[in-house]
């Protein structure tokens, strides 16, 4: 894989250790993993992230976050929508509601990666990364 698509690889880990019912989950630290994490925690997804440098890269550490006995994972579905060989943009106007507002998508914008909700109250488009509900 040459070009690696570090938001689907980020999405990827995280399906699978919600699927292992895993308590954490470890990713390669980037501006972009470090920012979607920070609207994951926001939003009440996940219970927490912190950084961890190891010899090779530094690595995100994410917290999951599951309720009740049977520990059911709080996120029910992840979902990538732009990717690298078709990028997904919005404006203001058409963001995307995932769900009718249950769900969120994360929107890179010009002020930075946010749900459509903050997209939509700062009246900015942008690349609709992925949906999470």
């Amino acid at each position: 894989m040459a070009a690696n698509d570090i938001i689907a690889d980020m999405l990827t880990r995280i399906r699978n250790a919600n699927l292992a019912r895993h308590q954490t989950v470890s990713i390669p630290s980037t501006r972009m993993t470090r920012s979607i994490a920070k609207v994951l925690k926001e939003e009440g997804f996940i219970t927490d992230f912190t950084e961890v440098t190891t010899e090779e890269r530094p690595q995100l550490v994410i917290t999951l976050k599951y309720k009740g006995k049977t520990r059911q994972p709080i996120i029910r579905n992840l979902t990538r929508v732009s990717k690298p060989g078709l990028r997904v943009y919005s404006n203001r106007k058409e963001l995307p509601r995932v769900l009718g507002g249950i769900g969120i998508a994360i929107i890179s914008t010009s002020s930075g990666i946010m749900t459509d909700r903050d997209a939509r109250r700062q009246g900015v488009g942008g690349e609709v990364l992925c949906y999470v509900w």
